[in-house]
């Protein structure tokens, strides 16, 4: 196995979508049905990478991220939103340390790629990986190029 994802949607199908596309890389997947649901299970499931939706009934995947980061035993998990990734989302997402973010519809190798950078990253590097397509600039990857916003600068970094 290449490594364990915790993946969180409130849509089946785009659960199931993720799930096919990464167990065919060789991870191991565990799902979520909402942010209140991956609370609920991190701690059992220990994942190396967390995907999150934003808009999700219960607990939504920004705050799910805050409190992941506020929380000793799981602040160090890579976390990647995949969503629409509106300015807002991207904005409310870096100040709440998400590390990656993929646009909605996104290509089934942009997430394969953005997993595996977030496994790979250094241990301590609180910034996630860089972009392959960046020259060394910080702050989070723009892991969709067809959205620029996923270049916003790390207010943690």
């Amino acid at each position: 196995m290449s490594g364990r994802v915790l993946v969180v949607d409130d849509n089946r199908v785009i659960r199931q979508l993720i799930r096919v596309n990464l167990e065919l890389e060789g991870f191991e997947v565990v799902t979520a049905a909402d942010g209140a649901e991956c609370l609920d299970v991190v701690h059992q499931v220990q994942p190396d990478v967390i995907t999150l939706d934003v808009v999700m009934p219960r607990l939504d995947g920004l705050r799910t991220a805050a409190l992941l980061r506020d929380d000793p035993r799981t602040r160090h998990i890579p976390l990647a939103i995949i969503s629409a990734c509106t300015q807002y989302e991207v904005d409310c997402g870096v100040a709440a340390g998400v590390d990656a973010f993929l646009a909605k519809p996104f290509e089934p190798a942009e997430l394969v790629r953005v997993v595996r950078q977030l496994m790979h990253r250094e241990p301590g590097d609180s910034r996630g990986p860089r972009d392959s397509r960046e020259s060394g600039e910080g702050g989070p990857p723009s892991v969709d190029g067809r959205h620029e916003a996923g270049r916003a600068e790390s207010a943690r970094g």
